[in-house]
């Protein structure tokens, strides 16, 4: 210490007082700067210090007023209010932003493009479902069972075109094979109020306080009457259904592919070129009938030079309905759909009719969707992320994963498949031959579709890139008054066309683009981190007016706080293991040799007395040891 420096000091020689002052000083000054010298980290004595110094050195503003004013208790307080406020102000408008961020926000960008355009692809079906004939029997067998039907219900006597239908080895086959499952799904008329059935033979009754549908049952005998307000929807679904029965009883279907492209279309052009059977395929759709598939091939696909109705595709078909089954299709025309190349026609979602002794003009605009996927939007690539599995031999879309997801719950719930969707693999279709039950499940297992029971469309999400044609159609009639003869006329020597109702007979279809521009609507990041970053500096700036090294003092600070916080707890916790009692001497020899030196006395007072006992030396040698002892304090 500075005190045992200077007594060994003026131990050593006889020196002047003032000497001996300065020396002490110079001293005591050296070995407070010693003990002042910083090392490599700085740990404080205490909080009060800590925040001292980070008060008065910190860049943020309004942290030196802390400082400046705690001479004033009142202004202290204020500071301290003021300055706690306006952090927590900041860090709930950096709550605000993180709860932006982490939504996922997105700007849509549209982008207008002028190029050539690639042509899509064109489906056209006849609405003529075809008496085709390796079922014609069935379907013979099915509309004589219909026309006794009607005239049971509604003493209406349905004309038969064909002589023979009525005859009694029609009559004998349809007891034998057909009409025992018609009679297991009668069509019936029901109360409105109450399914009653009426009774038969009741025609004082007022038909219009009626209702009129079909019983299904399950094989436990559980049935339900599947009723429609309107006899013709009725009248139309319940042949559906027995026509299905009968389409799934083939083995084979290619049986049904009797296509006839000469005599549905009259004339095809696409570019002032004509076109060809390489041009189009061909499928075969239960209630539309025949279809055609125009520029579907993505080896040779069609490319509008120009926009405008000279440079699209031109088509005249025939509409009349030759051999066709009246209680099946009710409409006369065609069906046309425009949709992308490797994309399924859904003729029921996005197609429309064509009207005959009509040209329809029909003007496309283009329009593309790219969405961002991940976590900013629910869709989908390419659909392998989606929990359901593709029927379909195309690209996936919405509308696919919601009829393979409805396919698959047929086939899990009522052991077979839906004739008009595709076949899963190990599946077969449904008829009641083979599954008595199978329209009871069906219609059952509809309603929860259409519920979302199912979960299919949930499950089954949009794709991120989606390519649209937004429609406008144009009617005029076609042929024209004047020029009609000579039209028919060249129909009917090309095409042999020989149609007594010639204007309900045909009709013309003008598929082309408005305009080359096509609208690009696409998704980008609202909030990145970069605007993150930036937004959460314009807070910090604006409520403490600071930058990123500001941040960083008050991590110091925080690190800091939580190093003294540790040495405090560590120098607590070996203060209380000091204070524990002390365990036995580790020397019991030398213990019980003072014992015999000095009986009477505990062990704690030996150690005390034998630092005071010892020999004292002479007065002439007392001086030169202390000198000595307070030469080595003094180097300590």
């Amino acid at each position: 210490s500075p005190s045992l420096c200077c007594r060994g000091s003026v131990k050593r020689g006889k020196m002047p007082e003032e000497e001996k002052t300065r020396q002490c000083k110079e001293e005591e000054e050296q070995q407070q700067k010693e003990e002042e010298q910083e090392g490599l980290i700085e740990f404080y004595g205490s909080y009060q210090e800590l925040f001292q110094f980070f008060c008065s050195n910190t860049t943020i503003h309004g942290a030196i007023r802390l400082v400046c004013s705690k001479k004033n208790k009142m202004k202290t307080a204020f500071w301290s209010v003021l300055f706690f406020l306006t952090f927590g102000l900041m860090y709930w408008q950096f709550g605000i932003l993180y709860r932006e961020y982490f939504s996922y926000p997105v700007n849509l960008n549209l982008n207008l493009n002028s190029d050539r355009l690639t042509f899509p692809a064109v489906t056209l079906c006849t609405l003529n479902p075809y008496r085709y004939s390796a079922i014609r029997k069935k379907l013979d067998e099915l509309d004589q069972i219909t026309h006794q039907t009607l005239l049971d219900l509604y003493d209406y006597n349905m004309s038969l075109a064909r002589s023979d239908w009525a005859t009694p080895s029609t009559r004998k086959r349809s007891s034998r094979s057909l009409l025992h499952h018609v009679q297991r799904h009668p069509l019936r008329r029901q109360k409105r109020d109450n399914l009653v059935n009426l009774p038969e033979n009741s025609p004082s009754v007022d038909k219009n306080d009626w209702k009129i549908g079909f019983v299904l049952c399950s094989e436990n005998k559980d049935c339900f009457h599947q009723v429609y307000s309107s006899g013709v929807d009725a009248v139309r679904e319940w042949y559906s259904f027995h026509y299905i029965n009968i389409l799934a009883q083939m083995p084979d279907a290619k049986a049904l592919d009797e296509s006839d492209f000469e005599n549905f279309i009259y004339a095809c052009r696409f570019n002032e070129a004509t076109c060809d059977k390489a041009n189009y395929t061909h499928f075969h759709h239960p209630l539309y009938g025949n279809c055609y598939t125009f520029n579907d091939n993505s080896s040779s696909l069609w490319t509008s030079s120009l926009p405008g109705i000279n440079n699209g595709l031109s088509l005249v078909v025939r509409t009349e309905q030759n051999d066709f089954i009246p209680l099946l299709s009710t409409v006369t025309g065609a069906r046309v759909m425009v949709h992308d190349q490797n994309e399924p026609a859904f003729m029921d979602d996005g197609g429309f009719n064509v009207r005959p002794g009509i040209e329809t003009s029909i003007s496309m605009r283009k329009e593309m969707t790219v969405r961002l996927g991940g976590t900013y939007s629910d869709c989908t690539e390419d659909g392998s992320d989606v929990p359901v599995q593709n029927l379909y031999s195309s690209r996936y879309t919405e509308q696919v994963c919601i009829r393979s997801c409805f396919q698959l719950n047929m086939v899990a719930r009522c052991g077979c498949a839906y004739y008009f969707y595709p076949l899963p693999a190990g599946a077969e279709y449904c008829d009641y031959t083979k599954h008595m039950a199978w329209g009871y499940c069906y219609y059952k297992l509809l309603a929860e579709f259409k519920a979302d029971v199912l979960g299919c469309f949930h499950k089954c999400r949009k794709p991120c890139k989606m390519t649209e044609y937004q429609l406008s159609a144009g009617y005029s009639r076609w042929p024209s008054a004047v020029s009609e003869d000579w039209v028919f006329y060249m129909l009917s020597q090309q095409n042999k066309y020989n149609i007594t109702s010639k204007r309900n007979g045909v009709a013309k279809v003008n598929i082309f683009f408005e305009e080359w521009n096509y609208k690009t609507s696409g998704e980008s990041p609202a909030f990145t981190v970069v605007t993150l970053l930036s937004q959460l500096g314009n807070q910090w700036s604006l409520w403490f007016g600071s930058s990123v090294l500001s941040v960083m003092e008050l991590a110091e600070l925080i690190l800091d706080f939580i190093a003294i916080t540790f040495l405090l707890a560590l120098r607590w916790f070996r203060s209380r293991q000091q204070l524990s009692p002390p365990g036995p001497p580790p020397n019991t020899h030398d213990n019980a040799a003072f014992q015999d030196e000095v009986p009477g006395l505990s062990a704690p007072h030996r150690f005390t007395v034998e630092a005071v006992v010892t020999t004292l030396p002479s007065y002439n040698s007392l001086e030169p040891r202390r000198l000595s002892r307070d030469g080595e304090v003094g180097h300590e």
